[in-house]
């Protein structure tokens, strides 16, 4: 591609790091979307299950197979909810709470090196255009578009 696009970088950034963690997870035993799930469950509360896939940004049904699966590994408990006997709360078992900190030291490794390659202004942009895009797709500014693009940018 002669010239990249936004969304092109987007993809190809988060792909790289998408393969990153899952390399790093491997030798765990664990994958990308175990590690997360791990970080996303309250440590010592517990969390609802239907708050759980919301909270990682995943559908419900790709996130029952990961939570199948740390289940199956022993990494979590389900019980039910004792503020509403429909729900179900997932706890870390103790080893899951093993495998948050490995989780969760990954994710400050990574934020560290960056940090470190990469100037405070630089991840304030970063950041910032991030957030812009996200906004602009939660309001479905994108393709809905009725205002004249030079105003868009102006703003």
């Amino acid at each position: 591609m002669k010239e990249k696009t936004i969304d092109y970088i987007l993809r190809a950034t988060w792909q790289a790091v998408s393969r990153m963690y899952n390399e790093e997870a491997a030798k765990y035993g664990g994958t990308m979307a175990t590690g997360f799930a791990l970080l996303s469950i309250d440590r010592d509360k517990g969390t609802p299950s239907t708050a759980l896939a919301p909270k990682m940004g995943m559908e419900a049904t790709s996130l029952t197979r990961t939570l199948k699966s740390m289940e199956e590994k022993g990494l979590i408990i389900r019980k039910k909810n004792p503020d509403d006997g429909r729900g179900v709360l997932i706890f870390l078992t103790e080893f899951g709470k093993e495998k948050r900190e490995l989780s969760k030291n990954s994710v400050i490794k990574f934020n560290e090196r960056i940090k470190q390659n990469v100037s405070d202004e630089q991840l304030q942009n970063f950041i910032e255009v991030a957030e812009k895009i996200n906004e602009l797709i939660l309001d479905r500014n994108i393709f809905n578009q009725t205002e004249n693009i030079d105003d868009e940018k102006n703003n």
